[in-house]
């Protein structure tokens, strides 16, 4: 089965032209932008490091081994990026081919809409984790429920009281294959649910480049089991 029996036909014919876009020269897209990529009905493709943008092409490198079809007719997807600089989402479209070492090439990127928009892609879970937090009596380990994770930050459940800017060491095992992760994260938003139960909505702290890579990849393979899975 090819690429666009999984995910739907869409040729360059039949694409529509946004209604104006703007060029990629204008300093929104630059290359070691993190993207994600999907179909245009919102279906997750991988996540991505743009690479050498010139103009409207560019490549696309995995965070993950490649495990889509190999198909040679461009592809049109939607991409998905955001501007560290000026703190925006930036929607682009443009029509990918593969390339070896897991590699995906770009052409006719153009940009679609800038607007102000979350930083990450989330990634619904609902699996186990601890938090730690530390106080003058020392360190306390509550049980909590990862509810979704992005490379910025996370959504938990707990039945435990905390408050606006509180900090804490999460621990997750995100894969089975994989050693648990320990992330340093910060309440930004509060969600009090039923049965006395909350949802933290929290930002990770102090993450290197290469810390936010990790995640990524751990959130793509992450990602492409769980497509797997609703498949069989």
């Amino acid at each position: 089965m090819g690429l666009f029996d999984l995910f739907g036909r869409k040729s360059r014919q039949d694409a529509e032209e946004a209604e104006k876009t703007k060029d990629t020269s204008d300093g929104m897209v630059y290359s070691g932008m993190r993207v994600e990529v999907t179909t245009f009905d919102g279906q997750m493709l991988f996540i991505a490091k743009l690479r050498g943008l010139r103009g409207h092409t560019a490549e696309l490198h995995l965070y993950s081994e490649n495990t889509l079809p190999q198909e040679e007719e461009p592809f049109h997807v939607k991409i998905r990026g955001y501007n560290d600089h000026e703190k925006k989402a930036v929607y682009m479209e443009g029509f990918i081919t593969p390339k070896p070492d897991n590699i995906w090439h770009v052409d006719e990127l153009k940009i679609a809409e800038i607007v102000n928009d979350r930083a990450f892609f989330r990634l619904s879970t609902d699996i186990e984790a601890t938090l730690t937090t530390f106080s003058g009596h020392g360190a306390s380990e509550q049980p909590c429920r990862l509810l979704n994770i992005s490379i910025g930050g996370v959504c938990i459940g707990s039945e435990y009281v905390h408050h606006i800017d509180d900090r804490f060491l999460l621990n997750v095992k995100l894969l089975e294959d994989r050693a648990p992760s320990a992330m340093y994260c910060q309440i930004l938003r509060i969600t009090e649910k039923e049965q006395s139960k909350y949802e933290y909505g929290c930002k990770f702290l102090e993450l290197t480049e290469a810390d936010q890579d990790q995640i990524a990849q751990n959130i793509f393979t992450f990602q492409c089991k769980k497509r797997k899975g609703s498949q069989k």
